[in-house]
């Protein structure tokens, strides 16, 4: 795991500036630093040595020096790769899974991304063709974001980098404001940051002569087979047990997390690291501790805990928008980056279960064809009748499952974890310019899709969005605030092409979700947490929020310019009275504008 920075330019001081923005992301590897300029590119990493210790310093060229690289993330099969690279002549100089993309590159050009199977995004320069190369994994594990403005070119593994560099003009973006209030992240190659743009998963581009090319080289698809169930648990078993053993290749020692549920617990189950790591709550119902204790008892291994405290938890919000770079309002993100503390103090790398749900269809939203089946045998027609009466009512307990069964899925789902609807972001809003509707922003997406069945489509969603833009993003920041390396076993190339296959009902059941992926998991766990309802990192922020001096926290925020400037403050403080009262339960929504405010507070302020 490293950072990669770099910029084409024809200022001077390319290495001044360089050094600059390597300093701001020295956290994604403190080990080393390694600069490339050539005329006017400039390609810097910082290291986080993990694989080949002695000899792995970056940038690494390849026979001839014409190749340049600048790489991000890990390569599972490297070692296969290089074995057919050697038959076809090249040379290795080092033992590294980072110069094996070198010589594919020579070998297969742009092709080479397809065939790794691996989390990285990385940077290229190839001296001959001139151009730079920069590519992102299938998933978007690895993040990568450019700065593109006319003649002006900038990229890095975070944003931050950027802020050093003369050719780099920071203003806010306040057009993706109101996606940000619907999804608790922007749904779209944007940023908050004008000009600055994600490169997306499953995405390469070329840069040269001040044209920038994209290419998709990825798109996750599905392809239902049906197979008898025994042998679908027993595929997966054995898919799960190859990814593990992959995930697990290191020159250094490899920890877990590890929460109450299947996901972290299979995982831990089937690596059996030496540690791993939890944290919690002091109010019981929110800390996972003891489930994650017995487990590791039971399994022979180590397990360190942490209870999170209040006052813990907002004094380090500042430093995790921070980290970010973006605001992200999934209340998790506080608790992965103390687990992720705790683990730094023993390890380098830690395995993780993100993944799991999206691939194996574990979320509750997938259920809608067998909960309350009775409603959805009432033509459409007449449940679209009686959603279309529904909209124009005061939105009460009721009312939004009735708007949801009655409109077709490309109209009604837009993601897991929605938090403000479209009419009231508007309302919440100043400037309700550039406005795109949820289904606008799903719609290419869904055109990809427009075959498959309804779960498909619900798992396409959360795959290209929640996965990547929330749950893949918060793992890698809060983990390489504190220097180490996240791998996801779950979120696999080889794994996925098997999750991809599995009908409905090896997902979703009555009684379950991630049925199949629960009975291969059963088969190794020595407790009871595969039956378990996954929690994620449950926070107890629906309490505190009622409680004196975060109430006051919040209306103070709500005071703030930008708020005033932003948002309709009045409506804020309303909302934020209401969930006081236990009037309404707002907390998901005001805690979304107060990390917008604490976090423009880091960038801006």
């Amino acid at each position: 795991m490293c950072g990669i920075a770099g910029f084409v330019s024809d200022n001077k001081n390319k290495e001044k500036t360089l050094k600059k923005m390597l300093k701001r992301i020295e956290h994604r590897g403190p080990d080393s630093e390694g600069m490339y300029i050539d005329g006017e590119v400039a390609l810097g990493h910082r290291r986080l040595s993990i694989i080949d210790l002695n000899t792995g310093d970056q940038p690494i060229f390849n026979e001839d020096g014409t190749i340049a690289i600048v790489f991000n993330g890990e390569i599972y099969n490297y070692q296969e790769l290089k074995e057919e690279l050697i038959k076809e002549g090249h040379q290795f100089k080092t033992n590294t899974d980072t110069e094996v993309i070198v010589h594919g590159y020579e070998q297969y050009h742009e092709e080479i991304v397809k065939k790794l199977r691996g989390m990285f995004a990385f940077a290229l320069y190839d001296k001959n063709r001139e151009r730079l190369f920069i590519a992102r994994d299938h998933f978007g594990i690895k993040p990568l974001y450019y700065y593109y403005d006319e003649d002006k070119f900038i990229f890095g593994s975070e944003i931050k980098a950027f802020i050093d560099n003369p050719i780099f003009k920071k203003e806010l973006n306040t057009d993706v404001l109101n996606q940000y209030l619907r999804f608790n992240y922007i749904p779209s190659n944007q940023t908050f940051f004008k000009n600055v743009y994600e490169l997306l998963p499953g995405t390469y581009m070329t840069y040269w002569h001040k044209k920038l090319d994209l290419r998709k080289y990825f798109t996750p698809t599905f392809d239902v087979l049906q197979k008898d169930y025994k042998q679908i648990v027993e595929d997966i078993s054995n898919k799960m047990k190859d990814s593990v053993d992959k995930h697990q290749i290191s020159d250094v020692e490899v920890g877990s997390f590890l929460s109450s549920g299947i996901d972290s617990s299979y995982i831990v189950s089937l690596a059996h690291p030496d540690k791993t790591y939890t944290v919690g709550y002091d109010i019981q119902k929110y800390s996972e501790i003891s489930y994650a204790t017995d487990l590791a008892n039971k399994l022979n291994i180590t397990n360190k805990s942490k209870i999170i405290t209040k006052d813990e938890y907002f004094k380090v919000l500042p430093k995790i928008m921070y980290h970010m770079d973006q605001p992200l309002s999934d209340p998790a993100a506080v608790a992965l980056y103390f687990v992720a503390e705790l683990a730094s103090k023993d390890v380098k790398v830690v395995l993780s279960g993100e993944g799991a749900d999206e691939f194996f269809g574990g979320y509750n939203s997938y259920r809608r064809s067998v909960d309350c089946g009775w409603y959805n045998k009432i033509p459409f027609f007449i449940r679209y009748i009686i959603a279309s009466f529904c909209k124009l009512l005061p939105e009460v307990r009721g009312v939004n499952f009735l708007i949801r069964r009655g409109r077709k899925i490309e109209d009604e789902y837009c993601g897991v974890n929605k938090v403000f609807t479209e009419r009231q972001a508007r309302k919440i809003l100043k400037d309700k310019n550039n406005f795109k509707t949820n289904t606008e922003l799903m719609a290419d997406t869904y055109k990809i899709h427009k075959n498959q069945s309804d779960i498909n489509k619900m798992q396409a969603i959360d795959i290209n969005y929640w996965l990547v833009k929330d749950i893949l993003l918060k793992g890698d920041k809060m983990t390489m605030a504190h220097s180490i390396e996240s791998r996801v076993p779950f979120t696999d190339i080889e794994v996925f092409n098997l999750a991809r296959t599995l009908p409905y009902d090896a997902k979703i059941t009555k009684e379950n979700t991630k049925v199949a992926l629960r009975d291969a998991a059963k088969k190794v766990i020595p407790t009871e947490a595969y039956k378990k309802k996954k929690l994620g990192f449950p926070v107890p922020l629906r309490e505190w929020m009622k409680e004196e001096d975060v109430y006051k926290m919040l209306k103070e925020a709500f005071d703030t310019d930008i708020c005033k400037q932003l948002f309709n403050t009045k409506k804020l403080n309303k909302m934020l009275e209401d969930h006081k009262n236990n009037k309404k339960d707002n907390y998901k929504k005001l805690w979304t504008v107060y990390c917008f405010i604490i976090w423009h507070q880091q960038f801006f302020a």
